[in-house]
């Protein structure tokens, strides 16, 4: 039975004078209580969130559940849909008994409902309306990640876009990056660089390499023009957010890619976006799957950046909930950013594992009404724990949680509805052709043929051994040093460059 006292105690804590997103009710003893309710004020939601939990354990209908509640607030919303399972927003959802039961007994007045849908696709391949980002965009931090570069190489891509910012060289796909690189390692490119040092051989190989791996992966389609303006990711019908749906299928095995550029879509809002202040809710919800991706192997310069950037965001009116199976995923800096914790069930089955749920108990407020270690574990699929931050910025009690069942379809709407629906889109007129304009690429075809060579890359040990060294030797000129920092500062005739080296417009 449940615990009356408990429950009231527990959901005290959540009771929101204004509109909020209502998760469910808290369960105590294995059953819930259904005038006890989990809610999240709509004003604490640009202090960000975490959804975590294993496989098999209810995220994705918990980020389906999130992203209903705010289209009904009015709140759009951008949901990466990786496995394709998401698309059912776009349709009522299906009743029976089962979810008639629990509806039941979380009080939830259950009705099927459909919520406005645009659905988006990265790169030219997919189902939706094609999303794009300019080379010169997405700029030399983000790229670097998206191709797996250390910390010289990255460097050297730095100065490329420099070299190329200052001379109105228009960076938009990757031919045109690769026409500046083979350029620069010309006998006329490298005077032009003389002085600052230059782009030697073993750089360029491992970059030109790199790139046409991306290439090769589908990576090719996503760089170009038009390119996404974020105001369209704003857009409201009749009281309703829309749900912006991005579809990731296509780009699964190039997991890097999709997560980067998630990362440069946040930090395109944070540098177009007005300061807001304080407002009653945010003007957008972006939910960041698959988080782990992004912090793996990340260089300290991408990580503050990141940092930097969900912290500075939320005077912008977004807020940002990042989605993994382990809190650990996220850097500590990050992590105590997230105001809003729903966590699912975590798999202890190995000492790493009994390691990882010790850590994410020490994540909550403590309670006495469960024992977390043993409630983690023991998690039904659509449980959850939950807490959240009150409308005064407190942290709420520690609740065991039935969530809500999600009002629209649980599962895909299948392919041809998809594509149907992104064809009818008011986007579609404006990104579904490719603009191929003047570029670097035109503007060097005289200088460099296109049939040129690849530079000759010396074996990878010793190649970036010697590139290294001749790196740090670099550095050591006064000249070289200032170069950078006005690289960093973006003066002259420069692009001006955001947290992220991304091209602000």
């Amino acid at each position: 039975m449940t615990d009356n006292n408990a429950a009231q105690q527990i959901a005290s804590g959540y009771a929101a004078g204004g509109a909020a997103v209502d998760l469910g009710a808290v369960v105590i003893d294995d059953a819930a209580d259904a005038e006890a309710q989990v809610r999240i004020p709509l004003a604490t939601l640009n202090r960000h969130g975490l959804v975590a939990g294993a496989t098999g354990t209810g995220k994705t209908k918990t980020l389906q559940l999130l992203a209903e509640q705010l289209s009904d607030a009015g709140v759009p919303v951008v949901l990466a849909d990786i496995k394709g399972d998401l698309s059912g927003l776009a349709q009522p959802g299906e009743g029976g008994d089962k979810l008639t039961a629990r509806a039941q007994d979380i009080g939830d007045d259950w009705q099927a409902t459909s919520y406005p849908v645009q659905f988006l696709s990265l790169g030219t391949s997919g189902r939706g309306v094609p999303i794009r980002a300019s080379i010169t965009s997405f700029g030399p931090l983000l790229l670097a990640k998206v191709l797996g570069l250390n910390a010289t190489q990255e460097s050297t891509l730095g100065l490329i876009f420099h070299w190329a910012d200052q001379r109105g060289l228009a960076l938009l796909d990757t031919k045109d990056l690769r026409s500046v690189i083979q350029y620069l390692t010309s006998d006329e490119g490298k005077e032009d660089l003389k002085g600052i040092g230059g782009v030697s051989a073993a750089s360029a190989g491992v970059i030109l390499r790199a790139l046409s791996n991306l290439e090769a992966q589908g990576g090719d389609e996503f760089f170009g023009e038009p390119e996404l303006e974020v105001a369209d990711l704003l857009q409201q019908v009749g009281a309703q957010g829309v749900v912006n749906l991005l579809e990731l299928s296509e780009v699964q095995t190039n997991p890097v890619l999709f997560s980067t550029f998630l990362m440069w879509l946040l930090a395109e809002l944070f540098e177009e976006l007005p300061e807001a202040g304080d407002l009653d809710r945010p003007k957008l919800v972006f939910f960041f799957d698959e988080a782990h991706l992004l912090f793996n192997d990340a260089s300290k310069a991408f990580l503050d950046s990141i940092e930097q950037t969900v912290k500075l965001i939320r005077s912008k009116g977004v807020g940002v909930f990042f989605c993994t199976q382990l809190p650990t995923d996220v850097p500590n800096p990050v992590l105590s950013q997230l105001g809003a914790r729903v966590q699912h069930a975590i798999r202890a089955f190995t000492p790493e594992d009994q390691k990882a749920l010790s850590r994410t108990v020490k994540t909550y407020p403590t309670t006495e009404h469960y024992d977390l270690g043993q409630a983690l574990t023991s998690l039904g699929t659509g449980e959850a724990i939950v807490t959240v931050l009150s409308e005064t910025g407190a942290p709420t009690p520690v609740a065991w949680t039935r969530l809500r069942p999600p009002r629209s379809l649980m599962g895909a709407i299948g392919e041809d509805a998809v594509r149907s629906s992104a064809r009818s889109s008011q986007l579609h007129a404006k990104y579904s052709e490719t603009i191929d304009r003047e570029s670097a690429y035109e503007k060097l075809a005289q200088k460099v043929p296109e049939a040129s060579a690849e530079p000759s890359a010396e074996a990878p040990e010793k190649g970036e051994a010697q590139d290294a060294g001749m790196f740090q030797k670099a550095m050591e000129n006064p000249a070289v040093r200032s170069f950078f920092r006005s690289a960093a500062s973006a003066v002259g005739r420069e692009v001006t460059r955001g947290l992220f080296g991304n091209r602000r417009r």
